[in-house]
């Protein structure tokens, strides 16, 4: 299914064309990002958790020592994506390996440690607690918020289309095999552990080892079992992180190609030396989110706008172009060889909605209607001024040249009808080495 993913490099592949439009570039970047620095933050929460568990609870982290696991993390992934990119496909596929078998652990253990102390299904599929001050229908709202977090990259394949052959059939097909793998497993997974942990969530919530799975692996497993599960839960964490690091990195390069960035003619260059990579995107995404991550520091609750930044991003980013095809492409639209038929206008809309049902969602704060400074979610500012930014960017200076994206197509490799498309679409890069260091 996929060529050059495994090389983890950015070269030329014909019937690959990027053709997102708009200003939902900047968005798209942020949500990507966001979703890196929430990955990588709680894998620094999840390590630290092994810490506290081998200390019986009595260390407790500071945020300054979260926050430097958090960038030791983020760091090592800017290293391992500029250095590895020759066997990232096979890392890829260690990775998928690593998933299932964290999981199988996950409903083979619990189940077992707890013996006969498991929990009835009223407590798993009716029972709804409220722990914050909202009122209850909207507590049951919020709780979206994590499933809607988990299923955050599920067009990660799209980000790597220029580098897949066949990627027209390739990336729909892996989109929907991820989400339905995703569905059925998290699906289990959130039965087994509802079954087996303890209905008292305030100690769940509340544990001394500062992660409520950590707590829930304790009592079942005991210490040496909840520290070998949690152990392979932060390397699962530690490899999506390395995993989304590289599709942001891909997905800045080809907007920075576009000329779609602030300062894309830095970020769209490649190296050669290190294998045709965008060294300088990956490393862009990486300061980005190390900045990002200083949220840590401001209180728990701004912490907390690491997830939601990526949900509000991302939803931008994928609800744009629907929109955009719905209200206006109706009349431009040609279908591909991956489509929905009469269902793909209903299935549009739906979309819609539920990508505008996420962005609300992320925007409120986890701890009442009354929030302070200490107790707001900072994704509201952050995003407004990014996507604000955006708009006033395409406004000013933008709107002036950028016409549509660019292709990395080789004419002399196209049919007549194939070149008349591509040159009437936009301007084409005939090349990667002009881009190149």
């Amino acid at each position: 299914m996929v060529r050059n993913v495994e090389e983890g490099n950015v070269q030329d592949s014909k019937g690959a064309v990027d053709t997102t439009l708009g200003s939902e570039e900047d968005a798209a970047a942020l949500g990507l990002v966001g979703g890196l620095v929430s990955i990588d933050y709680g894998f620094s929460l999840m390590l630290l958790s092994v810490v506290v568990i081998a200390n019986d609870g009595n260390w407790a982290p500071s945020d300054g020592i979260v926050y430097a696991v958090f960038l030791a993390c983020i760091l090592c992934h800017g290293v391992l994506a500029s250095s590895m990119s020759k066997i990232m496909g096979k890392l890829q596929t260690t990775f998928v390996v690593m998933n299932f078998v964290l999981i199988l652990a996950t409903i083979i253990a619990l189940p077992i440690g707890r013996g006969s102390q498991r929990n009835d299904a009223h407590f798993i599929f009716v029972e709804l607690s409220n722990l914050t001050t909202w009122p209850q229908g909207w507590t049951f709202m919020l709780a979206w918020l994590s499933p809607i977090w988990t299923i955050g990259a599920f067009d990660s394949c799209v980000h790597m289309s220029e580098e897949a052959a066949n990627a027209v059939i390739a990336v729909p097909y892996g989109i929907v095999f991820s989400i339905g793998s995703c569905w059925l497993f998290g699906f289990i997974c959130v039965i087994v552990i509802a079954a087996c942990m303890d209905t008292n969530l305030t100690n769940v919530l509340g544990s001394s080892f500062g992660q409520p799975m950590a707590q829930i692996y304790y009592d079942a497993v005991g210490k040496r079992g909840a520290i070998a599960l949690m152990t392979l839960l932060f390397i699962v964490q530690f490899m999506m992180g390395l995993s989304i690091t590289v599709a942001a990195s891909r997905k800045t390069w080809a907007f920075s190609r576009d000329g779609a960035l602030p300062f894309s003619s830095f970020f769209r260059v490649i190296n050669k030396k290190l294998g045709h990579i965008p060294f300088r995107a990956i490393w862009g995404c990486v300061v980005l989110g190390a900045v990002l991550g200083l949220l840590s520091l401001i209180a728990p609750a701004a912490a907390q706008a690491l997830f939601s930044l990526a949900v509000a991003g991302n939803n931008v980013a994928w609800g744009t172009p629907i929109l955009c095809r719905l209200v206006w492409g109706q009349h431009k639209f040609k279908p591909g060889p991956f489509y929905t038929g009469r269902f793909s206008v209903p299935l549009g809309w739906t979309a819609i909605a539920f990508l505008s049902f996420g962005i609300v969602l992320s925007m409120f704060p986890v701890g009442g209607p009354n929030p302070t400074a200490a107790t707001m979610n900072y994704t509201v500012v952050i995003n407004s001024c990014v996507w604000g930014g955006a708009l006033l960017y395409y406004a000013l200076s933008a709107r002036k040249w950028f016409t549509r994206p660019k292709t990395t197509l080789a004419l002399d490799d196209l049919s007549e009808t194939e070149e008349r498309e591509i040159t009437g679409a936009g301007p084409v890069v005939k090349g990667l080495e002009d881009h190149a260091v």
